[in-house]
């Protein structure tokens, strides 16, 4: 019985002050789900948005340039792609209703690596196709000048190298951090309750 004693002073004395209700947990689950949700539908809506621009620019305007025709049809694709990778995906986040921290966490970890792919191949495919839609539809616009020509492509390549060296990492490890930060917090309650 002095083993029974010994066990019960330890888990009495044991600290789980830092440890947040279950109410709290249910909480952050759900704040977790709805900013995704929310985050996923208005890329769709853009990516939706900017297809419907897109089309409308190119049937109402009247003899357009090869060049144009070609960047109206990259930038069509670069949103067919936001808007089918955030479709694909946020099923995900409306099946995430009622789980245990270890489902969360195993959830978590598939949104890491989602993350990590998006990053390395979509993201990428994307950006390409916008910047080659915006470089070639413009052209029709400023070809006839070549100071406005070199002016507008000076500044879309510096755009260009800025969202891609600048800010496309910077936004990757921030919401890497973010992440990683959600999963060891829940990690560090699933430790302490076993």
């Amino acid at each position: 019985m002095d083993n029974l004693n010994e066990l019960k002073t330890i888990w009495q004395t044991a600290k789980a002050d830092d440890l947040p209700s279950a109410a709290e947990m249910l909480r952050i689950v759900k704040q977790f789900r709805n900013r995704k949700l929310r985050n996923k539908t208005w890329a769709i809506v853009v990516g939706v948005i900017g297809i419907i621009v897109s089309i409308t620019i190119v049937s109402i305007t009247p003899h357009l340039m090869l060049s144009t025709k070609a960047g109206v049809a990259c930038t069509i694709a670069a949103c067919v792609v936001l808007a089918t990778t955030n479709i694909r995906s946020i099923k995900r986040f409306i099946d995430l209703k009622d789980c245990s921290n270890l489902e969360f966490i195993s959830f978590l970890e598939q949104t890491r690596r989602n993350q990590l792919y998006y990053h390395q191949k979509t993201q990428v495919t994307g950006m390409i196709l916008s910047f080659a839609g915006m470089l070639l539809y413009l052209y029709e616009f400023v070809h006839k000048s070549p100071i406005l020509t070199l002016v507008f492509y000076t500044l879309a390549i510096s755009w260009i190298l800025f969202m891609w060296f600048y800010k496309r990492p910077r936004d990757f490890k921030k919401q890497s951090e973010k992440l990683n930060g959600t999963i060891k917090k829940f990690e560090k309650i699933t430790d302490q309750i076993k």
